[in-house]
C-alpha cells in the first residue's frame, strides 16, 4: 500500500453522472475510484420540520454536483475541518470503484455495500471525517463505501412526546434513528446505480455508530434493509426509558426557559444547542443525555435485553473492543501517568461513569494480584476499560451465543506507534486500520510498513465479511463464532491468534455486578 497525498476530486467533461431516485447527480473521478459526495437523502429537517420524522427529499430537474460533503448535524462541537453544520444534514456520501468500461457505474458488479455509520456518541461527528474517506477501502475490496450524516443530539433524539400533546412530536425520541433508516432506504433503492448490490448491505459503525447499529437491529423499520453488523467499541444493550427520557426533555426545556412547542421550534438552531448544558437527572454529571428511546413506535423493545432482538439473528454480526480503550479518552494527559495507587481507587468510578458499582478498591487489589508487573496507571487503563467499554460488547456476544445466532468477537491488541506505544490499543484505532486511512489527519495508526500490515489484515476480514457474513480469511487463523463454552475471541496484533477467553479473570470480576447502559 503506497501512501500518498490525495487530490480533491473535481468534475470534469467526463466526469459520472448517476440518475437517482430523486434526480441525477454529478460526481468525480480519482485514483481509480468514482466519488459522490453530498447526496441528499432527505428533506430539510428545520423549520417547521424540526423533531418529526426525515421525509424524502423533492425531485429535481437538470444535473446536481454532489462534490462536497453536506453539512453536518448541529452540535455543540466545531465540526470537521472546513465543515458547516446545519439541520438541514441529511446527505451521504459513495465511493465506488471505477472499473474499464462501463466505469463500476450500473455495470451489474453487484458488489457488496459497505454502510459506515459515525460515531461521537449521539451528540457529534458526521460522515465527511478524513478518517473515514472510503478510497482505499472500495478499491481494496472492490466494494462500495457509504459513509452517513444524521440528526444528533436534541435535533435527533429529545423525547416530547409525553410532554406536548402534539403528534409532530410523536417520534421526536427516535428522529436520528429514523434518519438512518431512511437513508438505508436510499441505499436499497438506488446503491444499484452505483455498482452495489441492495441485497449484501454490511453496517459497520465504532464507538457511537456501534451503538446506532445494535440499535437499529431492534427497530422493525430497520428490517431487511442491511444484512450485515459490526460494531466496533460501541454496543447498545439497553436504550433510555420513556419516563428518563421526559425528565431529561423537561430539563432541556427548563435550561432553555421555554414552555410551548411552537417557541422552540422557532428558536434558532444555535441557541437550541445551549439546553444540552442541562445536567442529567440520572447520571448527576456534565450535559443531558441524548440518546434512543423505548417510545413504543420506533422502538418496542430494547436491543440486547432481555435477549438478542430476534427480528436480527439472521444477520451475521462482529463484535469488537480494542485492548486499551480508555488510552483514547484520557491518555493524553500527562497527570494520569504519575497517579498513585491511592489516586487510582479514588479516579475509577468516575470512569464507570454510573454503568457499574463496584468497590474500587476490591478492582484495584485483583488487577495487581492479576498483573503484578502493572503499574498504578496501567491498572486504571485496563479496568476501566474493562468496566466501562467491554462489558457491554460481552453481553452483546453472549446473547448472541444464547439466541444460537453467535457473533465474531474480536479484540484489538495492536499498539499505536504514536509516541513510542504509550497508547497502547486504545478507542478509535481500529477505524483507520479498516478504512486504510493511516495517513489522515490526526490519526495515531501510523503509516509504517507494521501499520500497513496491521491494516491489510483487519480491512480483509471487514471485506470478507461484508462479501460473505463471514470475516475469515488467509490472512488470520480460523475464526470461530463465540460461544459460551470457549468465548472464542480473534486477537488481532502483528501475529493475529484465536484465543479463548481472553482477559477472562477480568470478566469474571465484573460479572459480581450488574452493567447499566450508560444514558438508561
Amino acid at each position: 500500500m503506497l501512501l500518498v497525498p490525495r487530490p480533491a476530486p473535481a468534475a470534469t467533461a467526463r466526469s459520472p453522472i448517476v440518475a437517482t431516485s430523486a434526480g441525477r447527480v454529478r460526481g468525480a473521478t480519482a485514483e481509480g475510484v468514482h466519488v459522490f459526495k453530498g447526496l441528499r437523502y432527505g428533506a430539510d429537517t428545520g423549520g417547521a420540520r424540526r423533531f418529526m420524522p426525515p421525509v424524502r427529499p423533492e425531485p429535481w430537474t437538470g444535473v446536481q454536483d454532489a462534490l462536497a460533503y453536506g453539512p453536518a448535524s448541529m452540535q455543540t462541537g466545531k465540526g470537521e475541518e472546513g465543515e458547516t453544520l446545519s439541520e438541514d444534514c441529511l446527505f451521504l456520501n459513495v465511493w465506488t470503484p471505477a472499473k474499464a468500461g462501463k466505469a463500476g457505474l450500473a455495470d451489474g458488479g453487484k458488489r457488496p455495500v459497505m454502510v459506515y455509520i459515525h460515531g461521537g456518541a449521539y451528540n457529534g461527528g458526521s460522515g465527511g471525517s478524513p478518517w473515514y474517506e472510503g478510497t482505499r477501502l472500495a478499491l481494496r475490496g472492490d466494494v462500495v463505501v457509504v459513509t452517513v450524516n444524521h440528526r444528533l443530539n436534541a435535533f435527533g433524539y429529545l423525547y416530547l412526546a409525553r410532554i406536548f400533546n402534539d403528534p409532530g412530536v410523536a417520534d421526536s425520541g427516535n428522529a436520528g434513528q429514523l434518519d438512518l433508516v431512511l437513508a438505508l432506504q436510499w441505499v436499497r433503492d438506488n446503491i444499484a446505480a452505483f455498482g452495489g448490490d441492495p441485497d449484501k448491505v454490511m453496517l459497520f459503525g465504532q464507538s457511537g455508530g456501534g451503538a446506532k447499529i445494535a440499535t437499529l437491529m431492534a427497530m422493525p423499520a430497520a428490517r431487511g434493509l442491511f444484512h450485515r453488523a459490526a460494531t466496533m467499541s460501541g454496543q447498545q444493550v439497553t436504550v433510555g426509558g420513556p419516563f428518563n427520557a421526559t425528565r431529561r426533555a423537561q430539563l432541556f426545556l427548563d435550561k432553555l426557559g421555554i414552555k410551548d412547542l411552537t417557541a422552540l421550534r422557532a428558536l434558532p438552531a444555535d441557541q437550541l444547542l445551549l439546553g444540552l448544558k442541562a445536567v442529567d437527572p440520572v447520571a448527576g454529571t456534565g450535559g443531558v443525555y441524548m440518546g434512543p428511546v423505548l417510545d413504543e413506535r420506533s422502538l418496542t423493545r430494547h436491543p440486547f435485553f432481555p435477549d438478542a432482538a430476534p427480528q436480527s439473528l439472521d444477520i451475521p454480526m462482529m463484535c469488537g473492543n480494542t485492548h486499551d480503550e480508555t488510552r483514547g479518552f484520557v491518555g493524553w494527559d500527562p497527570k494520569v501517568f504519575a497517579m498513585s495507587w491511592e489516586q487510582v481507587v479514588a479516579r475509577l468510578p468516575g470512569q464507570f461513569n454510573a454503568r457499574i458499582d463496584i468497590d474500587p478498591a476490591t478492582v484495584v487489589a485483583e488487577y495487581r494480584r492479576l498483573y503484578p508487573h502493572y503499574s498504578p496507571s496501567d491498572v486504571y487503563f485496563a479496568a476501566s476499560t474493562a468496566g466501562r467499554s467491554w462489558k457491554a460488547a460481552i453481553i452483546q456476544a453472549e446473547e448472541r451465543a444464547r439466541a444460537g445466532a453467535p457473533a465474531y468477537v474480536y479484540q484489538l491488541d495492536w499498539k499505536s506507534p504514536k509516541d513510542g506505544g504509550i497508547w497502547g490499543a486504545p478507542h478509535t484505532i481500529d477505524i483507520g486500520l479498516v478504512f486504510g486511512t493511516l495517513d489522515a489527519r490526526g490519526s495515531i495508526v501510523g503509516t509504517g510498513p507494521d501499520s500497513v500490515a496491521m491494516s491489510n489484515v483487519m480491512s480483509d476480514a471487514f471485506i470478507a465479511f461484508a462479501r460473505t457474513g463471514n470475516p475469515n480469511g488467509a490472512a488470520i487463523p480460523a475464526w470461530e463464532p463465540y460461544d459460551l463454552a470457549r468465548r472464542q475471541t480473534m486477537v488481532f496484533d502483528t501475529t493475529s491468534k484465536l484465543v479463548d477467553d481472553p482477559r477472562g479473570d477480568e470478566r469474571k470480576l465484573f460479572n459480581k455486578v450488574p452493567f447499566t447502559q450508560f444514558g438508561t
